[in-house]
């Protein structure tokens, strides 16, 4: 819970929270730190037993700022007074002990305070009783001496109202400005309702009550709706929110200060509310748990409203699936380095606000302009001409030839024939601005020196006879050429291109990529092929500074593409050499700036393929650098550390620079069909791509060879004040990301059907081959006597139209919950039970499926995990058992066989199974590691699952994916799974090397007790495991990875703290920012 309270000695306001768990405390923000500083926080020790508020939690704040009103459990309000500090208390002392009071109204839907002219505070409850009637009353919390009430309803409630059925919230109203003081009428007969009473919101009327007068103004509405949230604009104009996405404003009619009646309109079409809060210039936030959370500007004196921004939600999450470093399937492996290269397709929202996201972390990149289709482009390079201080030429570099473009300043592009003496006939390896305002073109042929004025070339330089040039690079005073592969030759360019140096390599190496940095000292790059040596070369000798081998013994990648940039600032940090392999590693090193030193190797796998570098400077003086690769990444520095980001550019091949006056700070993409100007993202941000459904999404499944998705969807729709509910099995282009075809529609005359499931699966066609294919699960929302069966498996293909088509239907007695695949069978769970079924597909359109084993469940299956022969069962109420399928033998049928069990009450949500073992999710936010006791004594032994890990999560996982990661053999922890909860976060769960496990858990211990968190909550109870039967101290044998990566947030004299004893503090910072490069 959150609420915003106002402590008398304080200038601002605090925000108090409250956890599930019992603690409490307030946070004020510290103008200074520029940190939310903890000011005050207690734990409510009381019954953890009882049962919590029906009408969930909630914290009422008394107008007048003297007390706190906690609804928590059923039958009891806790009161806390918010008082002036005592003298010698610290400045945070002033919320006094809980005190619980016990009412009589169990099931209490809203709780408020109102506005009273007297010193005690006054509260009305919104409440169901045992008859299923609801009803209003109020109630003084204390008396003269400021002792709290008995909140006896037969001798203190002050008011006793009944009122409809589906009122849910109650709206306290202010009192006038008049100051009149008002006096409680005995005959209220012909008593005015006055402002200070409250409003009861309900579904068809509204009700306004003076609790002074007991006098009461009805409005009934024009259309019943389902209010879920509201916001007071003022004393007479409140906000309501509804179920099905509209903003309504509730308008107070008076005369005086006497409320004669009550308007209520329409404004504009919103995300579902969970919370709506009034800000400053006639701004309201709407913050949505179902659906984008909105900021609508207000103008009420018009009766109209906008939404001015959307900010993404992708909750909650009610199924996802993986596609794996852009391979476009969830059985392809991915690579160990996933920074942002993980793509996750989620069914978010719920009903209107229901939709497909496509959710990305990394470097975004946004394309403003498309210059063309082209081909086999082999590179770009941007000029500056006219003494412009902006870009206004793209070169364009082909196999054969060399095209040229001109932009005008408001973005208008013309291609030349010819331009300032440039050769257009062949392949430019290099064409960039130098000193003295000179264009520097280098081709296989030649390397020119043009005025950037006259058009004349007043320097080349040609390579020997029979020699071509094969690489080049420079900077503004020096060039560096690489001929036939085998010699090395440095050109001044402020002396038109006079050799000063050349290096032969003969048979001995050969030059694999050089480059030339922007450095004061004229330095150049160079790789070699055969010893896959690196080196820092002087240009006026060419003899080499410094230099590393990165060959070794695993492997025959060689250096394929260098830059030295000043990626981290300089007062930390000299320039960062990074070499890119032609394996896709990418070592980097730091250089020291005199001696040129290298020191602090480290390397980070990009993809499978080699990586191209382009130095991409920034406005604060640093610089990024791009790799393009199958994965392309954006290197940049954050927080004093290098970080390697996903971009969201899988198709780039080149890119370049572009600070053109139209397209200021862009680049250039080119990619294998076109070329195109882009705004990239200075950092890695988390990017959601949307595609609007308007229905539920419930399932989400994936075809890798098809490239759709096949979704499971609910749509919901309010006819003539029915809802009216449909659902439907339909496919999305992945490309696209658009609806394909028409869908199919659930549902018989007989009764409404609900989609409960989807699944792909390859299934043997009708030449024993696999063929691609949906199977769907539903369910039965009526109990029809006439139906003799409570569900349907459907077998779905896709036609070459791209429209789904059903081949094969089986009618259960059950819902259909879950569906898997086991050996080209067909696993379904039941209602009590679970099925094996044998698919047989007699033609392209019609297969049949014939039941061969069946295993009875405890009480309700809800999620299946397939792994081999044997099935993962998670129970609605009795954990997870593990089931063998056994296939017949000597004419016997399959069998299905419980072989192990957790023998615990547990109210499971997810499972799925990970290498040491399973991985289980609950109803109460914890996560659960099962392992198999295969090595046990006895029978019983080996049928009882081991818990090997316990930790509580927090948030309730809806779905959990294995995802399968190609690590490295000295990989600290291996991704294994993704979960996903009604939330809207996404995790990653991962396996911890042996060797790291106790370095680990000692250095979670340690940050618990050196990090500072929002009310001082421990670490080891906040993420201890806890439900209803059971509570741990702390989590066992689980890493918290945001509390690791909270290291690299400390100082280095605290570093030093956490470090003494375990290990050296670089080594810890290195394997924390691995950790962090995995997200």
């Amino acid at each position: 819970m959150l609420a915003a309270i106002r402590p008398p000695t304080s200038r601002t306001a605090h925000l108090f929270v409250g956890t599930s768990r019992a603690h409490y405390f307030t946070l004020a923000w510290d103008a200074t730190t520029r940190r939310l500083e903890t000011m005050h926080a207690f734990v409510d020790a009381s019954e953890k037993h009882m049962r919590d508020a029906a009408g969930g939690e909630g914290c009422a704040v008394d107008p007048s700022g003297r007390q706190l009103c906690l609804s928590l459990f059923e039958g009891v309000l806790s009161f806390v007074k918010v008082m002036k500090p005592r003298k010698g208390a610290g400045a945070g002392s002033y919320l006094d002990e809980p005190e619980q009071i016990r009412i009589t109204e169990l099931f209490v839907r809203a709780t408020v305070f109102l506005h009273t002219e007297g010193v005690s505070p006054k509260v009305a409850m919104l409440y169901q009783d045992g008859k299923d009637r609801v009803g209003l009353a109020t109630y003084r919390v204390t008396d003269g001496r400021g002792q709290y009430g008995g909140f006896d309803p037969r001798k203190e409630r002050e008011d006793e109202l009944e009122v409809e059925v589906g009122a849910s919230h109650l709206i306290p109203v202010p009192k006038g400005e008049g100051g009149q003081r008002r006096y409680v009428v005995r005959n209220n007969a012909s008593a005015k309702a006055q402002l200070g009473g409250v409003i009861v919101v309900g579904e068809t009327r509204m009700l306004y009550l003076d609790d002074e007068s007991k006098a009461t103004v009805e409005h009934v509405l024009d259309e019943a709706s389902i209010f879920v949230a509201w916001a007071a604009y003022d004393g007479l104009r409140y906000l309501l929110g509804d179920e099905y996405g509209w903003l309504h404003l509730l308008t107070l009619v008076v005369d005086g200060e006497v409320v004669t009646g009550m308007k209520i309109e329409k404004l504009v079409r919103i995300s579902r509310p969970s919370t709506m809060v009034c800000l400053e210039n006639d701004l309201l936030f709407i913050g949505s748990h179902d659906g984008d959370s909105q900021v609508v500007q207000l103008d009420l004196d018009a009766g109209t409203a906008e939404v001015v921004q959307t900010l993404d939600n992708i909750a909650p999450i009610v199924d996802f699936t993986v596609m794996d470093m852009g391979s476009r399937s969830e059985e392809a492996r991915a690579n160990e380095f996933s920074s942002g290269q993980a793509r996750i397709v989620t069914g978010s929202g719920a009903f209107q606000e229901g939709g497909l996201r496509s959710v990305r972390s990394g470097v975004g990149l946004e394309d403003i302009g498309l210059l063309g289709e082209m081909e086999n482009v082999k590179g770009v390079y941007t000029l500056q001409t006219n003494n412009s201080e902006f870009q206004d030429t793209l070169v364009i570099s082909f196999s054969t030839e060399t095209r040229v473009f001109r932009f005008d300043s408001q973005g208008e592009v013309e291609e030349v024939e010819e331009f300032l003496g440039l050769s257009f006939e062949e392949h430019t390896l290099l064409a960039a601005n130098v000193s003295n305002g000179r264009i520097l073109q280098i081709t296989p042929s030649k390397a020119l020196l043009i005025d950037s004025e006259s058009g004349v070339a007043v320097a080349s330089w040609q390579p020997g006879p029979g020699e071509i040039i094969t690489a080049a690079a420079a900077n503004e005073n020096y060039a560096l050429l690489s001929a036939d592969g085998k010699s090395l030759i440095s050109l001044n360019l402020d002396n038109d291109l006079s050799e000063i140096a050349r290096q032969d390599f003969g048979d001995t190496d050969q030059v694999a990529c050089i480059d030339v940095p922007d450095t004061e000292t004229p330095i150049g790059l160079v790789g070699l092929w055969q010893s896959g040596s690196v080196s820092i070369i002087d240009l006026r000798t060419l003899q080499p500074i410094q230099g590393d081998t990165l060959r070794n013994n695993d492997t025959a990648a060689v250096p394929r593409s260098m830059v030295l940039a000043q990626i981290l600032p300089p007062k930390t940090s000299g320039p960062t050499l990074l070499v890119a392999m032609s394996d896709g590693v990418v070592h980097s090193y730091s250089v020291t700036p005199c001696t040129f030193a290298l020191t602090n190797r480290k390397s980070v796998v990009l993809g499978t393929q080699q990586a191209n570098l382009r130095v991409l400077p920034r406005a604060d003086g640093l610089t990024n650098v791009f790799a393009t690769c199958e994965h392309s990444s954006l290197i940049y520095s954050s927080e004093g550390r290098i970080i390697y980001s996903a971009v969201t550019a899988e198709d780039a091949t080149f890119i370049c620079p572009f600070n053109a006056a139209a397209y200021p700070e862009a680049i250039v993409v080119a990619t294998a069909s076109e070329i195109k100007i882009s705004q990239i993202d200075t950092e890695r941000r988390t990017h959601v791509r949307t595609l609007p459904m308007g229905e539920t999404v419930r399932r989400v499944a994936y075809s890798p060879s098809e490239k759709v998705f096949g979704l499971g969807t609910i749509k919901r729709d309010l006819v003539n004040g029915e809802e009216i509910i449909e659902s439907s099995f339909r496919l999305v282009d992945e490309i696209v990301f658009s609806e394909l075809g028409k869908p199919f529609q659930l549902g018989i005359p007989q009764g409404d059907e609900l989609v409960e499931t989807v699944i792909r699966a390859a299934l043997p066609n009708t030449y024993g081959s696999p063929q691609e294919r949906f199977i769907v699960g539903t369910s039965f929302l009526d109990d029809n006597p006439a139906l003799s069966y409570r569900g349907r498996i459907l077998v779905f293909g896709v036609d070459s139209s791209r429209n789904p088509y059903k081949i094969a239907e089986y009618k259960v007695k059950g819902a259909c919950r879950c569906l898997g695949v086991l050996d080209g069978k067909i696993v379904a769970a039941l209602v009590k039970t679970v099925v094996v079924f044998e698919y047989t597909e007699l033609s392209s359109s019609s297969a049949k499926l014939e039941k061969v084993a069946s295993y009875r469940t405890s009480t309700c299956p809800v999620d299946l995990a397939i792994e081999g022969n044997t099935i993962a069962v998670a129970d609605l109420m009795k954990s997870v058992s593990i089931v063998e399928y056994r296939p017949g033998t000597g004419g016997e049928a399959p069998t299905l066989v419980e072989v192990a069990r957790h023998f615990q009450s547990v109210w499971a949500t997810a499972v799925a199974h990970v290498d040491e073992g399973w991985l289980e999710a609950d109803a109460d936010g914890n996560l659960i590691v099962l392992r198999r006791n295969e090595a046990g004594v006895t029978l019983e032994d080996r049928k009882k699952m081991e818990v090997t890990g316990e930790f509580h999560l927090g948030e309730q996982v809806n779905r959990i994916r294995k995802i399968r990661v190609d690590a490295s053999e000295d990989a600290t922890v291996v991704p294994r799974a993704f979960l996903a909860t009604a939330e809207g976060s996404l995790f990653l769960y991962g396996s911890v090397a042996p060797t790291s496990q106790d370095l680990l858990l000692r250095l979670q211990q340690r940050l618990a007790e050196n990090v500072e968190t929002p009310g001082n909550i421990p670490f080891a109870t906040y993420r201890s495991f806890r439900n209803a039967e059971r509570e741990t101290e702390e989590p066992y044998r689980f890493i918290d990875g945001e509390l690791i990566e909270r290291f690299l947030d400390l100082d280095e004299e605290r570093q030093e703290v956490v470090c003494k004893g375990l290990a050296k503090v670089e080594e810890v910072r290195d394997l924390v920012e691995g950790l962090r490069r995995m997200h």
